[in-house]
């Protein structure tokens, strides 16, 4: 064999055996565990539940951007699929029951529906510390109250008949099931769910808009009293009151004009946040003659934004666990407690944080979850270091709300010195 032979023999060696370690590389890249083909197996087999998924060992493998996405598919097709064969009957008969609380609500539905689904506005009547027949008279007066020019109007009727009526926690968990109902069964827009309540249905908005102003697109408060809540928490969530100038029982129209000067003090100072419509109803008093039609139908121009640029978080006597993409520890959230953060470009900044610990849910529409991120408390960085998306964190901000989207995909966990 001439030089010119062993050099093209050589050469021709070489390429070969490139051609095979390409081929056992791309053979082993394929052999790599895939989580989300392991998920849609899992609930693929017979028996399987969404809520065992988390006990499962592709839940904590790291998920790209892609895959997430596919997870993001089957975890919400998944979740649907068990509530339409859970709560169907309840959904039918118009009936929510939590323990020993019950609360049927009155539906109807108004326009064509949007391609991303029909908005909710959820309307909760007067009365309070009345007797059943005078509640019962106010909800029957709730249910033919507004009009839409689109949506599905539900007007529910509280479980008990004391004066706080609508504010007390069993609401949150059942206008957090009624939610995800609607969203599984109606195929709601998660994303344009808005709250209303006259008199004592307004105290109810001044108490729940606030500390689950996440849930909602905008609020509307028509003539009630706002008892010992903030507006702090509505950094993130339109708010409109109206109120007529001469409701001076409990001095509920006094207290309105507080909030109005409140909440544009708050706006002054963060102009990105606190928008709101205060409208005082002149001659009007405790009934302002429908004039307050126009704040349900102000509420329809926002859409809910689960990821804003910051966050003020006050918890209320009425504790919970998450608020847009922060959440703390149930044994660790306290009444009062108050939290400020934001972020940008990937860094995260906690101003102030009363709980020492505190968990940052992410996904990548707030930033690269490819690159690192930063939290920093007070001008001290306390983290830096990339997150890995996961079906467990997917799987957890699912099932604790029934809304896919409000999902989140990773998470990160901080001590606060």
């Amino acid at each position: 064999m001439n030089l010119v032979d062993r050099r093209i023999h050589f050469a021709t060696l070489f390429a070969w055996l490139f051609f095979v370690e390409i081929l056992l590389g791309n053979r082993c890249i394929a052999s790599e565990p895939d989580p989300v083909s392991m998920l849609s197996e899992f609930l693929k087999a017979s028996g399987n539940k969404l809520a065992d998924v988390s006990s499962e060992t592709f839940a904590t493998m790291p998920l790209t951007k892609t895959q997430t996405s596919g997870a993001l598919k089957l975890l919400a097709a998944k979740h649907a699929a068990e509530i339409q064969e859970a709560r169907k009957e309840e959904h039918d008969a118009k009936r929510l029951k939590i323990d020993q609380w019950e609360m049927p609500y009155h539906v109807e539905t108004f326009g064509q529906r949007p391609e991303k689904g029909h908005s909710l506005y959820i309307s909760m009547h007067g009365g309070g510390g009345t007797p059943k027949r005078v509640n019962d008279g106010q909800w029957e007066n709730q249910k033919r109250l507004y009009r839409l020019d689109e949506g599905i109007y539900v007007a529910p009727r509280a479980p008990t008949d004391t004066w706080n009526l609508w504010h007390q926690g069993h609401i949150d968990l059942l206008f957090t099931r009624l939610i995800a109902n609607m969203i599984a069964l109606e195929s709601i827009d998660p994303d344009r769910v808005y709250i209303t309540g006259y008199s004592a249905g307004g105290d109810g908005v001044f108490q729940l808009a606030p500390r689950m102003a996440d849930r909602f697109a905008a609020a509307a408060m028509m003539a009630g009293h706002p008892n010992e809540t903030k507006p702090l928490g509505l950094r993130n969530l339109p708010f409109t009151i109206h109120m007529g100038e001469r409701d001076s029982a409990y001095n509920r129209n006094g207290l309105a004009v507080q909030w109005k000067d409140q909440l544009a003090d708050l706006q002054k100072q963060d102009p990105g946040g606190y928008q709101h419509w205060v409208e005082i109803h002149r001659g009007k008093g405790h009934w302002v003659d429908r004039q307050d039609a126009a704040g349900v139908k102000w509420m329809g121009q926002f859409s809910r934004n689960l990821v804003p640029q910051k966050i003020v978080w006050l918890q209320d006597d009425v504790l919970h666990d998450r608020f847009y993409w922060l959440s703390v520890s149930p044994q660790k959230a306290t009444e009062r407690q108050l939290i400020k953060a934001s972020y940008q470009d990937g860094k995260f900044t906690i101003e102030h944080s009363d709980p020492k610990q505190l968990t940052v849910l992410l996904r990548d529409d707030m930033t690269d979850l490819d690159q690192p991120i930063t939290v920093d408390y007070q001008g001290k960085r306390i983290y830096e270091g990339k997150v890995k998306r996961t079906i467990a964190d997917m799987l957890s901000t699912l099932l604790d709300r029934g809304d896919p989207a409000a999902i989140f995909t990773a998470k990160v966990t901080v001590q606060i010195d």
